[in-house]
């Protein structure tokens, strides 16, 4: 009789489950029509990259954005894993700004390491998801042209500003969407490596959260996504700022709410917004499938920013 009472009760645990994964399905619906056909560009990087759990995780929400009607652009990083190859091969690296200082060798080093080994392995993580996944860099179907970032500093002694050279480090100046329309068509998922091509056919590194939002402009996308290692804006009480509007993120910066590597963060969001697209949010990308929880959620896990006239 115990035994029978016992099956009884992990038969009702079963139920229990499968009733509550129903409820989230349901939850998830009305975000499913009214998302569907849009496109979302997806910057990957930070911790979730380097861990092949939530890589594998990540690939299958990406997928699952894609089977329910979103297109999906995946834009990822790679800077830690230059750092290493860079290291192993014995060539020294610096940084201004926060910029590493990309000279040919090192742009050579980029390059392979970001549109070769991260790039292909993000695809055949999407692909082992039951997707179908192309990689691509800027450099493909011209899809991005570079121009090289120019930056200065001022002299300690004479207080004058020079010119720093950082080599190969552009920002994208010009994107053709073409390509990428023609894969919001097909089931095939894009993920690109910031690589781009300046006029002269020399190759740029770019950041990856300022080429994907120089992408999710450029196809008019519906909500650019910044995968990141911490929960968002937080405030004075270091609680997290679920929505802001372009206003108030400009208040925060002003005030030092925003501050440190978050801000040009906010600054690409804020670009992004102002050119059109109505939202950016900047996501945690350690909380297990975080996309999901951000796009078919009424709450999100991380920071929206709006424009005013969005509600």
């Amino acid at each position: 009789m115990a035994e029978t009472t016992s099956k009884l009760t992990d038969k009702e645990k079963e139920q229990k489950r499968w009733l509550k994964q129903a409820g989230t399905l349901v939850e998830a619906l009305p975000y499913m029509r009214r998302y569907n056909g849009k496109t979302f560009v997806i910057k990957y990087g930070g911790h979730a990259m380097g861990d092949e759990a939530r890589s594998l995780e990540f690939a299958r929400d990406i997928v699952l954005l894609k089977q329910v009607g979103i297109n999906p652009i995946v834009v990822h990083g790679g800077g830690p894993q230059i750092g290493r190859m860079l290291e192993r091969l014995k060539i020294q690296s610096s940084f201004v700004d926060g910029l590493r200082v990309t000279d040919a060798a090192t742009m050579e080093i980029a390059e392979m390491v970001l549109s070769g080994s991260i790039n292909k392995s993000i695809v055949a993580s999407i692909n082992e998801a039951g997707g179908m996944a192309v990689g691509l860099s800027g450099k493909d179907g011209n899809l991005v042209r570079a121009r090289r970032i120019q930056r200065t500093r001022r002299d300690p002694d004479s207080n004058i500003e020079q010119a720093v050279d950082i080599g190969f480090v552009g920002d994208p100046h010009e994107v053709n969407p073409h390509v990428l329309e023609v894969f919001t068509r097909s089931d095939i998922i894009p993920v690109i490596a910031p690589i781009g091509f300046g006029d002269n056919g020399d190759t740029y590194n770019i950041n990856a959260d300022t080429m994907a939002g120089a992408i999710a402009k450029a196809v008019k996308a519906e909500r650019l996504l910044l995968l990141t290692d911490v929960a968002g804006v937080l405030d004075g009480a270091g609680q997290l700022i679920a929505a802001m509007t372009a206003r108030e993120a400009h208040k925060y910066i002003a005030d030092g709410t925003i501050h440190g590597g978050m801000v040009p963060k906010i600054e690409t969001c804020l670009d992004v917004v102002d050119a059109g697209v109505p939202g950016a949010v900047i996501i945690d990308g350690r909380v297990p499938h975080a996309v999901l929880l951000e796009v078919f959620t009424e709450h999100g896990v991380g920071t929206l920013i709006r424009r005013e006239s969005v509600v």
